[in-house]
């Protein structure tokens, strides 16, 4: 922790980096990943402050939307498009995921119920070889259908169908950096 802390003291040492923040936030990109500590979408991406707006849930799940029940997530991705008017979503999953490994092999959950009812939101199960630590047939099937999620929501229907928000489904492998994008043309994660 110590680390964390040292450069928490000196990080707001340069006030003039940072000044024009004040004035706002105009990100052309929502990021939806995991909370794993291991993505980190500043870095995967190379953007600055201000540059991604950021949503990070356990297995970069999109729940169901529901306006009589918003979630926490349903209101970051409808400020992003309604209020800052992002241009794209992008959807990273990432290999070893924990989230979507459990779900791959059907893991008992019973001891972290807070987990098990999140996941429940990742349905349909994703389908992958439960031998394969880095699932990433379960990762990128999961990514997909998280992208069929968000049409589902009413305001990012109406931009897709207006022509003002393209959705991209990635996967990210720690192992080795890699970043792969779903084409939809072939249906298959290419490298970026």
């Amino acid at each position: 922790m110590q680390p964390l802390i040292d450069n928490a003291r000196t990080f707001g040492q340069r006030p003039e980096e940072f000044a024009k923040l004040a004035e706002g936030q105009s990100p052309q990109v929502l990021f939806i990943t995991c909370s794993d500590s291991r993505v980190v979408p500043a870095l995967i991406t190379g953007a600055r402050p201000g540059e991604l707006f950021e949503l990070r849930t356990a297995g970069n799940i999109v729940p169901p939307f529901a306006s009589e029940h918003p979630t926490s997530e349903a209101a970051t991705i409808e400020y992003a498009v309604e209020v800052l008017g992002v241009d794209d979503i992008v959807v990273c999953g990432h290999s070893h995921c924990g989230a979507v490994g459990a779900l791959v092999r059907g893991d008992d959950l019973t001891a972290v119920p807070a987990v098990r009812d999140w996941l429940a939101h990742a349905t349909p199960r994703p389908a992958g070889a439960v031998e394969d630590p880095a699932v990433t047939e379960g990762v990128q099937s999961h990514v997909l259908t998280q992208l069929l999620r968000l049409r589902s929501y009413p305001f990012i229907e109406k931009k897709l169908k207006d022509r003002q928000l393209s959705l991209h489904a990635w996967y990210y492998e720690v192992h080795t950096g890699a970043v792969l994008a779903h084409d939809t043309a072939s249906d298959v994660f290419k490298a970026l």
